[in-house]
């Protein structure tokens, strides 16, 4: 087995992050680096002091918006952006590992952050049932690197 490179680490890690999440519906794990240091981690699931999900809603989670999507939730990216902004971390260049590809709301957060490039492992318009990642494609557009990660078969996973 060869040496993992940090993409691989870092990946890894948002799997087990997810893992924390306390939603019903998905787990999703984020991880912000800079300069191959962690600034920032997250997953996704209710403000700190409020319902977890599933222990509150087992059976069918939280209440749904208007449009379908949790009224609770702060989504994984969420999480570790607001972290990184309540410490006052620079995320100007870093770097975004994500489970799953973020959604047009948290590209514009994203992009507004300074964060130069994403590496996502699945796709959220495949989780949604929709045509294209909208997110994705924002970040594209305004010169955001974003990748669909792709683990190296001769790196062990552990998730």
């Amino acid at each position: 087995m060869t040496i993992p490179s940090f993409d691989d680490i870092y990946m890894e890690l948002a799997q087990n992050l997810a893992r924390k999440s306390h939603c019903v519906k998905m787990k999703v794990g984020a991880v912000l680096a800079k300069d191959t240091r962690i600034v920032s981690l997250g997953y996704n699931g209710p403000p700190a002091g409020t319902h977890n999900c599933d222990e509150e809603w087992p059976e069918r989670g939280c209440e749904r918006d208007r449009k379908g999507s949790c009224s609770l939730a702060l989504h994984a990216e969420e999480n570790a952006i607001l972290y990184a902004a309540k410490n006052k971390v620079d995320l100007t260049d870093a770097v975004l590992y994500i489970t799953l590809s973020p959604c047009l709301p948290c590209a514009r957060t994203i992009f507004s952050t300074g964060i130069k490039k994403v590496y996502f492992l699945h796709s959220y318009a495949e989780y949604k049932g929709i045509t294209h990642d909208e997110g994705v494609n924002f970040l594209r557009k305004f010169g955001v690197e974003v990748y669909k990660y792709e683990s190296k078969p001769d790196v062990e996973q552990l998730v």
